[in-house]
C-alpha cells in the first residue's frame, strides 16, 4: 500500500505533492481509508484515492496552501467535504462524515500511529476513529461492518475501549450492534472485546428500554446510517430527521444538498417509488368517496 505502482505514476505523484504540501505547510492531518486500513489489519486492497482527515479549523489553510500549489480544491459538502483535484485525480479533505456525527477533533491525533505512504512517513487514523465513523456506514451499496469486524479482530487487545464507548455516546446501539455481530463471525475471538463494555452497552439498553420515547419529538435514527433508506420516514410519514437540530449538527441546507446527491439512477427509483405511492393513495381515497356516495344513494333509496 505504501508504493506508488497502485494509481500509475502521474496520480502517484499528484497524491505525494498533496502529502508533501501538507507536510510543509505544518498541516496536522492523518490518513486514512484503504491506507489505514492495511496498516491495521493486513488485509490489502485496490483503492483509487487517498482519504486525507484534518480539522475542520485547519481546512480553509490546507486549502489555500494547495491552491498555492497549483491544484484546485473545492469544498464539495460543506458539513464534511472539500477536495483537492488535479486533472481526473482528486484528494478527498474529510473533517467530519456524511451524517454530521464523526467530526475530526483533536482526539484524532491523539494516538495516531504512523505508517508509510507512497514513501513518506505520515500519521494515519486510530483504530477507534476508523471504527467511530465506519460504524454508521449502512448503505444499500456499502456496509462497513466487515471493516468493523477485521479492525476487531486485529487490534482488539490494543483498541482504547474506554474512548471508544465514549465516541458512540448515545449512539451505544450501534457499537453494540457491530460487537455483537463480531462475536457470531469470530466465535473464537470473542474474549477480544472486553466483558465490560458488552454489559455497559447491555445495560444502557435495558434502561433505554424502561423509558417512554415522546412521540412528537422521536426521531428517525435510520438517517444517521444511511441518507437514502429511510428517505420514506422522513418525506412520507413525517418522522422528525435524526440529522437536524435539535438531534443532530447538520442544518437543512446540508441535508438537501447530501440527499441530491444520490446517484441520479436511484433518486429516479425513488421518485417513481413516490410518485407511485401517491397515486395509490389518491386511488384509495377516491374509491373510498366512491363508496361514501355509494352508501349514501342506498340509504336514500332505503327511504
Amino acid at each position: 500500500m505504501s508504493s506508488s505502482g497502485e494509481f500509475g505514476a502521474r496520480t502517484s505523484a499528484f497524491y505525494r505533492r498533496v502529502l508533501e504540501t501538507l507536510l510543509e505547510r505544518h498541516v496536522e492531518f492523518l490518513v486514512g481509508g484503504s491506507f489505514a486500513f492495511y496498516r491495521h489489519t493486513g488485509i490489502e486492497r485496490p483503492t483509487k484515492d487517498i482519504d486525507v482527515f484534518l480539522r475542520r479549523t485547519d481546512l480553509p489553510f490546507a486549502l489555500e496552501s494547495l491552491r498555492e500549489a497549483g491544484f484546485e480544491t473545492d469544498l464539495v459538502y460543506p458539513h464534511w467535504l472539500a477536495k483537492a483535484r488535479c486533472g481526473g485525480a482528486a484528494v478527498d479533505l474529510i473533517f467530519s462524515s456524511g451524517n454530521g456525527v464523526s467530526v475530526v477533533d483533536d482526539a484524532w491525533f491523539a494516538s495516531a500511529p504512523e505508517a508509510g505512504v507512497l514513501g513518506l512517513t505520515v500519521k494515519i487514523s486510530p483504530v477507534e476513529e476508523l471504527i467511530w465513523s465506519k460504524a454508521f456506514v449502512m448503505e444499500r451499496e456499502r456496509f462497513d461492518g466487515a471493516d468493523i469486524v477485521h479492525l476487531i479482530a486485529a487490534q482488539g487487545e490494543q483498541i482504547d475501549w474506554d474512548h471508544l464507548l465514549d465516541r458512540f455516546g448515545t449512539n451505544g446501539r450501534v457499537l453494540l450492534a457491530h460487537l455483537v455481530l463480531f462475536g457470531y463471525v469470530y466465535p473464537d475471538k470473542r474474549h477480544l472485546v472486553p466483558s465490560y463494555v458488552l454489559e455497559r452497552l447491555i445495560a444502557e439498553l435495558r434502561r433505554e428500554e424502561q423509558e417512554e420515547v415522546p412521540v412528537p419529538t422521536a426521531a428517525c435514527r435510520g438517517t444517521l446510517l444511511s441518507r437514502e433508506q429511510y428517505l420514506f420516514d422522513i418525506e412520507q410519514r413525517g418522522a422528525v430527521d435524526a440529522r437536524v437540530a435539535p438531534f443532530g449538527a447538520m442544518s437543512l441546507d446540508d441535508v438537501s444538498q447530501w440527499t441530491n446527491a444520490i446517484p441520479r439512477a436511484r433518486r429516479v427509483g425513488l421518485s417513481r417509488a413516490r410518485s407511485r405511492r401517491k397515486a395509490s393513495a389518491a386511488l384509495s381515497e377516491s374509491k373510498g368517496q366512491d363508496n361514501d356516495v355509494e352508501s349514501t344513494s342506498q340509504v336514500c333509496g332505503s327511504r
